[in-house]
Formats: structure tokens, sequence, C-alpha cells
């Protein structure tokens, strides 16, 4: 039986979407409140809205919320995913080398392997804290960016690795591919990043977004496109994508973000090219420095190697 709960729109939320604005006040993840939504179980002044509505000033909110033990539609399948590997693991954390295709937890748009169930098909017991599909997951990457993740198996880690990530003293590196040479040749982007106006799951460089700082330098240069290393200091939904689109100099690859299809077809690839390269944290309970790398995977190496060939 459906639990409801009636409460004005506070002040703090007017404006917001109908999903982030019930995440933050009922304490439930994004995924479930939009899926609550899409069923027409959010009522605002007696009419039922989407989850990309926008709440307003002096409205009532009346939401059906699903009983806890009523399936979701996003709780976790432990599925085994092909060329997950485990690069660091102890009591607290473990460290995984994330394949393309994969998303870190279930999501309403996605039906595919995610992290957290790889882990629980090999056996991890992980946090429960968080939202029950995304329990133990302090950050994420996207489904077509493929590399490193850290994974929370302990409370007290989870805690410790969240505010480490919100208080930005992980090392987050990532390499990209992306078309053109960027200039100047090391720099800083500071562009506030939101969702893009016209496109549900696309961002972009907005005047009221949330800060976004993207630090990179150009490693290589290729007649076509750059190899650049990219060291993020906040951690924007799509970041580096949206940041080098706003350049110009969109990621090969990434159609969604203006690539040249026909740069992509020439290369082979059917993603981004992007990869988390290097993890660098603080571990939970010993303190030591922990860092690990990733080499590229296959398809990345690939439309490299088809680049820096002689009149590519």
């Amino acid at each position: 039986m459906n639990t409801v709960r009636t409460f004005p729109v506070p002040d703090g939320v007017v404006g917001e979407r109908v999903d982030a604005a019930l995440a933050r006040v009922l304490g439930i993840s994004r995924s479930v409140a939009a899926q609550i939504a899409d069923d027409g179980g959010v009522i605002v002044n007696g009419r039922a809205v989407g989850k990309g509505d926008r709440l307003v000033a002096d409205s009532m909110v009346e939401v059906s919320l699903p009983d806890p033990q009523r399936p979701t539609g996003l709780e976790v399948k432990a599925e085994p995913v092909a060329g997950m590997k485990i690069v660091y693991d102890d009591d607290d954390v473990v460290v995984i080398d994330k394949p393309v295709g994969v998303a870190a937890h279930p999501a309403v748009s996605w039906s595919g392997p995610t992290v957290v169930g790889a882990l629980a098909a090999a056996g991890y017991r992980i946090s429960t804290s968080g939202a029950a599909e995304r329990q133990g997951i302090v950050h994420r990457l996207d489904a077509g960016t493929s590399g490193l993740m850290v994974v929370a198996k302990s409370e007290y880690a989870y805690s410790v690795m969240k505010r480490a990530f919100r208080e930005r003293t992980v090392e987050k590196v990532y390499h990209t591919l992306v078309q053109g040479h960027p200039e100047p040749t090391r720099g800083t982007i500071d562009a506030p990043i939101g969702r893009h106006p016209k496109a549900e799951f696309k961002f972009a460089v907005q005047a009221d977004g949330k800060r976004s700082v993207t630090h990179y330098e150009v490693l290589e240069m290729l007649p076509a496109a750059s190899l650049v290393e990219v060291h993020l200091e906040t951690g924007r939904t799509h970041q580096i994508r949206v940041h080098f689109s706003a350049m110009r100099h969109p990621c090969v690859g990434d159609l969604m973000y203006g690539a040249d299809p026909k740069l992509t077809t020439k290369v082979g690839l059917t993603r981004q090219w992007l990869h988390a390269v290097r993890l660098g944290f603080t571990h939970p309970t010993s303190g030591q420095w922990i860092e690990v790398e990733s080499e590229y995977p296959e398809d990345l190496a690939q439309a490299l190697d088809v680049l820096r060939a002689p009149y590519a």
C-alpha cells in the first residue's frame, strides 16, 4: 500500500524540477522520484505533473510513495560483467576498472548491466548506505565512459569517501581525445553546468548551473584531434563532455555533444573517447594514499592508433 505525503513547496526548491526537488525534500534518489512522477504519483495543486516540470511557489504537493517492500523497478540485478576488473580490494573499499556499456547503478533510463550488480554477482558485500539501488556508490562514471571507480564496502568508508569527494580531496584523472587543437594547450575551464533546456538527458553550460571546473593539458597533437589529460576539480554529470563541447572541441565519438559523425565512423567508435586513467585517494581507515591506474581499453587504443597513422 502506498504512503501519501502532502506538503507545501519549500522555498529552497522553488523552480526546481520535480524529480530533483522530491529527492531533496523526501531523501529518496532522483531516479526513484522520476519513476514516481512517471507513474502519475506526483500531484501538484490537484494536477499530475511530470518529472521535468518545475515547482512553483505557494503550491501543494501530494506524493504517493511506494511501499518499501514493493519492487520499484530499480532493484539491483546481480549479473556478471565481462571485462570488469578488480584493481584494488580490502575490507573498506574496492576499486574497479569499469568497461564501457556498464552504468554505476540501476536507473529509470538504464536497463543494462551495472557496477553494483556485477559486484553482487561476484559475491562482494558493499555498504548499505545511500539509496537502495546505489548502495556503496560514492561517485559515478557514465555508462559510455570506461575506467576507474571506487566503491565503499563498509559504512564508515562510505561516509568518509562521500566526504572526500565532496571536499575534492580525491584525485580524478581522465584522458580524452578531442577534436581539433585546444588553445591554450594548458588551462582551466570554469563554466557552470546545468540540465539542457531542451534535451532531457543532456547537460549544458548554463548561467544558473552549478559551478564546474575542469583543468586540462594537451599531451599530444594529431592531425585531426588532440589527446588531453583532464583533472576534475568538480564532478558534474557529463562535465568533461560538456566543457569541451562548449569549447568547440567535443570528445571524438561523442555524437550527443557535437562530435563529427564522419570522424567517429573513421576511428570505429560507438561512444565518446573518454577514460578514467588514474584515481587517487586517502584510505578511509589507514590514512594511506592509494593510487591506481588503468590502461586504455581496446576500442580507444585502436581509435588513437588510427589518428596517429600517417595521413590519417
